[in-house]
């Protein structure tokens, strides 16, 4: 199943990297035994930023860290998105700058070049879990079943033959579907949800065209324009990085529909539904098994070179990779997240007790 083998890629890539790869030492026993049972988690708080659709987990596993340890500082966890998020992270080592980054894509090459420019070479990788990129409407509204297809052709810039998008109503993409105006709320450039959104839900809809899909190999740079490149007309409409500002305005506009992280639908379920894509709708057993066209994985970034400093980071990570957190039945699947499979998850936590830093060369 297609979102199994995603997921068991990730196992993969927790080499030791190339560069100054020796593992953090075990932090070391000490604090107030009282409060902490003899773990050290001492030092200034955690400072955590990214994705907006996995702060929700990230902050959840904060609260339960806080109540497991109440003396330690409490985690800072800020929306910001993965782009934004990963920036931070990359600006250098020092308590100065994060200690985490939540991603709700993988991290690019590009980025862990950044980071190594900077200092940051002992990046772990924690994929923490699954999520579905969901297309919602308002409860209240018709039912609406959409292909990644006919996503593409409502919001890419320019239609299948280079010339300018200028549809107006879903009927005009296919006549089956209900003479109503096409408007997308989601998110901006820097947020990890549009990549996935981008790749996941465009990029899918624009192989559907044979001349499109022979593009990625005679010119990649003109596909990724063509397939990715979202309209301006006010027919997408950025919609910031907070997703649950996204609910608000679909409450308020029960015509449109908003692209977020299935999280946010499971917990707007009394005002919001899912719209299938691809006939499969977003829901956490389509998810988890992969028949969700648009599955993908989500991951938090910690800085290894940090974990001296701040002795609460490895009890942090023991707390996040868990089976009381992140397991089928832990308690962020309330907050809407699907367990990876057991493999990956073994592999994922003992990687981060290691603090086993991420290898380079499988990033693209």
């Amino acid at each position: 199943m297609r979102i199994t083998s995603l997921a068991l890629a990730g196992i993969g890539l927790m080499a030791l990297a190339a560069c100054d790869s020796s593992p953090a030492p075990t932090p070391p026993q000490g604090g107030d035994a009282a409060a902490t049972g003899g773990v050290n988690v001492s030092g200034p708080a955690l400072r955590i930023v990214g994705s907006s659709t996995v702060y929700p987990f990230t902050t959840a596993v904060a609260e339960n860290f806080r109540r497991k340890y109440p003396a330690a500082a409490a985690p800072i966890v800020e929306s910001t998105g993965t782009g934004g998020g990963i920036k931070l992270f990359c600006g250098g080592v020092g308590t100065q700058h994060p200690d985490i980054a939540n991603a709700s894509r993988r991290i690019k090459k590009s980025e862990v070049e950044l980071c190594n420019a900077n200092g940051v070479k002992q990046i772990v990788e924690v994929q923490v879990g699954l999520d579905g990129l969901a297309l919602a409407q308002a409860k209240s509204d018709e039912d609406l079943a959409l292909t990644t297809r006919h996503v593409f052709l409502a919001l890419a810039a320019t239609k299948p033959d280079g010339s300018k998008n200028t549809v107006k109503t879903w009927n005009e993409v296919d006549p089956k579907l209900p003479n109503r105006k096409i408007e997308v709320l989601g998110p901006p450039p820097t947020s990890g949800t549009r990549d996935s959104f981008n790749e996941l839900i465009m990029e899918a809809g624009c192989s559907t065209f044979p001349e499109l899909k022979a593009l990625k190999e005679s010119n990649e740079e003109e596909y990724k324009s063509r397939c990715t490149r979202l309209r301006e007309d006010g027919v997408y409409v950025e919609a910031g990085e907070n997703d649950n500002l996204i609910v608000q305005k679909l409450v308020a506009n029960p015509l449109a529909l908003g692209a977020f992280g299935y999280s946010y639908l499971e917990e707007n379920l009394d005002k919001l539904k899912g719209v299938t894509l691809d006939g499969v709708a977003p829901e956490y057993d389509a998810i988890a098994n992969g028949s969700y066209p648009a599955s993908r994985a989500m991951f938090i970034y910690v800085k290894g070179e940090h974990a001296r400093a701040k002795p609460a980071l490895a009890a942090f990570l023991q707390e996040y990779t868990s089976d009381a957190a992140w397991g089928p039945t832990g308690y962020l699947k309330a907050r809407g997240l699907i367990a990876s499979p057991d493999a990956v998850r073994s592999a994922t936590a003992a990687a981060a007790a290691a603090m086993t830093p991420l290898d380079i060369a499988a990033l693209k």
